[in-house]
């Protein structure tokens, strides 16, 4: 998979919006709230950030995606320059180079997208969570098939992950508590472990695709071993498809921390550490969640106010958080860090690290309330 402060007259503030070329320096003394952009990239580690909000359309004539509020973005992790734009109540959206601008999904509702996910093996083969339903595209984004529904509107499809060794091997998991399992792409799902409370995060280790991690909408954390040899053919095996091995409740540790219920972000790098943000800290662990530690911030805990948390794919000292004004960044792994303030008046949300050049980055905001 795979910015210098304009003095803009207001015409040209107002082609500049209707584009995707404003460019605003967070290290700016002037007015940031001016941008109101619902998405933005910066190529030099968020020293600057661009507004990337254009829609292209068959008329010529530009739009843009400046009001949507953006839920979730997620990288295609064979394409880093395919972004997935999850929104609330407007669907999903899609780059393959942010430069050109996004496109609008047609084949879903109009609808909170929940989460979204690519196939690390097949880029064309992509799945979507919307409400009480999971969909599947096998053409890029052009048709949609439900293969998954809820019969409880009120139920949620909050998460879903794709084993990347295996990529039949899908997991979803709901408001309700449960965690489902398919080992044939969606054809077919069972239910391979209830919680008392919604899921909120499904996370597959990047090290070893049979270990799982749960977050819980009340920051509950638990870890369990699946089966990711899955033969849906062999009848004999197919209980084997779907045992739950090694379940591991990591809760004690973190009620240390008196955490709250405030679920934000929950990150597994690939040089083995965990985070888990909260609204009001981050915690790291090295060993897959048996310990953990606090991850100093400037704020004091009733003072901080985290809404969306990332971490350098490559390196996990580079850590990052936004609040509803502010972008934070660590380059020592939380010893010290920089801050400054977002270049719009929207709240940030969503946090995005480029894998194959770490130094990008995009920010996805929502407009806050009156």
């Amino acid at each position: 998979m795979s910015v210098k402060t304009l003095k803009f007259t207001i015409i040209l503030a107002a082609v500049a919006l209707a584009t995707a070329g404003c460019s605003i320096s967070t290290s700016s003394s002037g007015d940031a709230t001016s941008s109101d952009n619902s998405v933005f990239l910066s190529v030099n580690n968020g020293d600057n950030w661009q507004a990337m909000s254009s829609l292209p359309t068959l008329t010529g004539r530009p739009q843009t995606i400046n009001n949507l509020n953006v839920n979730r973005m997620v990288l295609d992790p064979g394409d880093s320059r395919a972004v997935y734009l999850a929104s609330f109540e407007n669907g999903l959206y899609y780059t393959y180079n942010i430069n050109n601008g996004w496109t609008k999904v047609t084949g879903l509702p109009a609808a909170t997208v929940n989460d979204v996910a690519v196939d690390p093996q097949n880029k064309c083969l992509i799945y979507a969570a919307l409400a009480n339903r999971l969909y599947r595209s096998n053409d890029c984004s052009r048709n949609w098939t439900q293969v998954y529904f809820d019969n409880n509107p009120e139920v949620v499809v909050t998460t879903l992950a794709i084993d990347h060794y295996n990529t039949r091997n899908l997991y979803i998991g709901t408001s309700r508590g449960e965690i489902i399992k398919s080992i044939d792409s969606g054809a077919t799902w069972r239910t391979i472990q209830r919680l008392d409370e919604g899921l909120k995060r499904l996370v597959i280790s990047p090290l070893d695709s049979r270990l799982l991690f749960v977050a819980t909408d009340k920051n509950r954390i638990f870890s369990f071993i699946s089966t990711t040899h899955t033969n849906v053919a062999n009848s004999a095996n197919l209980e084997q498809n779907f045992l739950v091995d090694d379940w591991t409740d990591l809760n004690v540790v973190l009620n240390d921390f008196k955490i709250g219920t405030n679920f934000r972000d929950f990150v597994v790098t690939v040089d083995g550490f965990l985070f888990l943000a909260t609204d009001k800290l981050i915690l790291r662990s090295p060993d897959n969640g048996i310990t953990w530690e606090n991850v100093m911030l400037i704020p004091s805990d009733k003072d901080a106010v985290i809404n969306a948390l990332a971490v350098n794919p490559r390196d996990s000292r580079y850590l990052y958080y936004v609040t509803n004004t502010a972008f934070f960044r660590s380059l020592d792994g939380g010893a010290t860090w920089s801050t400054n303030n977002l270049p719009t008046g929207r709240a940030g949300r969503e946090l995005l690290i480029d894998f194959d050049n770490p130094n990008n980055i995009y920010l996805g905001t929502i407009r806050l309330k009156d």
